[in-house]
């Protein structure tokens, strides 16, 4: 394909990250295992733009892969990293110094604030948590002289709060300042940042990319070149590199990446909707519901949701929220998302809250919706209410 940024994100999902021209017609790029090149010459060897150097700054299959996220999220080049978490981290270490102000989102993947409570202050960077939903006003208050980097989730970790991300866009730019957001919520699929101005994407491919559960991998995006070479820098410095099979079953999923989250969307509508009915459930948080208050902002900016979504329980005593939870069939304990199968993980919001601190009293839990029939995710959940009920 001459020019693939022509098409559209299906079409473009079929041909992305493969060159059957260079492996003797294969329609998929092979597998290929290795850290030494052999380079033709003296000056091949001492240019530093030599595509293949060494096996931990690039591969065949790093580069396939890269141009396959890329391309989805609509940026210059993509750099894989070992999970969303270390794309997060390469990110902030690129743009951040010692003596730099980071502003982030308090509705935050916790192992994300871990990183920000923990190392960056070691590090001489200093963290302040804004509320996700906060006006141009209050984003403008919290600035500082030395506020290098915004970041944020499209859609907030847990309660899926979505940004005004125009506002956000217009005072980074006034002030000079680096936005990296977590695309994951929306893989390039439902929501392209960089196509909005903003400056890094980071994703957990893990997730909806990876698809099926089996393998961990990040990616960073960059906008622009100028962007790309601090991180290409950072990538480098932190010896980070990814197995080849894992970008590989990555491709692979890219492929069914839209059907999937159309099939997972529907499936969590058909959930939530369910569940707003439920006397058991105090509130449900997912912005494909009108009465969610990030409804019109989702359909402002995104193409539709995903397959997540969260409740928060009516107060109840923990006996009855161990047995409801351990009641289920179709929804086991798990930590991740964007996988086949349908998940349960129970959320600590009051660990994870300090701009906008949690008022909930129930328990809240995240639940992963999967590619099962909806209507036995249904009857499930309605068996496991039986339960909760009795035990309260």
């Amino acid at each position: 394909m001459a020019d693939k940024k022509k098409y559209k994100d299906d079409t473009k999902l079929m041909h992305v990250g493969i060159d059957p021209d260079s492996y003797h017609g294969l329609m998929n790029p092979p597998i290929s295992r290795g850290s030494t090149y052999k380079y033709p010459s003296l000056a091949a060897y001492e240019d530093p733009d030599h595509k293949y150097r060494y096996g931990r700054y690039t591969s065949p299959m790093a580069e396939h892969f890269g141009e396959a996220l890329a391309l989805l999220e609509g940026g210059y080049k993509a750099l894989p990293t070992p999970s969303g978490m270390s794309a997060i981290t390469v990110a902030f270490l690129s743009f951040l110094n010692a003596g730099d102000h980071v502003l982030v989102s308090d509705a935050l993947y916790p192992p994300a604030r871990d990183f920000c409570d923990r190392t960056l202050p070691r590090m001489g960077v200093e963290v302040t948590y804004f509320d996700p939903l906060i006006d141009e006003a209050g984003l403008k208050a919290l600035l500082k002289e030395n506020t290098k980097v915004i970041h944020f989730e499209v859609a907030g970790s847990a309660t899926y709060e979505i940004p005004d991300f125009d506002m956000l866009v217009k005072v980074a730019k006034a002030h000079d300042i680096v936005t990296i957001c977590d695309n994951s919520w929306a893989s390039g699929i439902l929501f392209k940042p960089l196509e909005h101005g903003f400056d890094v994407s980071v994703l957990s491919c893990t997730k909806y990319i990876g698809g099926h559960a089996d393998i961990m991998l990040g990616a960073i995006i960059a906008r622009d070149e100028a962007l790309y070479r601090p991180m290409k820098t950072t990538h480098k410095d932190l010896g980070i590199c990814v197995a080849p099979e894992d970008m590989a079953l990555a491709l692979r999923g890219v492929r069914t990446l839209n059907l999937r989250m159309k099939a997972t969307a529907r499936s969590a509508l058909t959930v939530a909707q369910w569940l707003e009915g439920r006397e058991e459930v105090a509130r449900v948080f997912y912005p494909g519901l009108e009465a969610d208050a990030n409804y019109a902002t989702m359909k402002q900016y995104f193409k539709g949701c995903n397959g997540i979504l969260s409740i928060e329980l009516v107060p109840v005593n923990k006996e009855a929220v161990r047995v409801f939870v351990e009641g289920l069939d179709l929804f086991p304990i798990g930590s991740s998302w964007g996988g086949f199968e349908s998940l349960l993980q129970p959320q600590h919001m009051n660990e994870t809250r300090t701009a906008v601190p949690w008022t909930g009293e129930g328990f809240v839990m995240r639940l992963q919706i999967g590619l099962e029939d909806p209507d036995d995710l249904i009857a499930d959940l309605e068996q496991g209410f039986a339960i909760f009920n009795a035990a309260r």
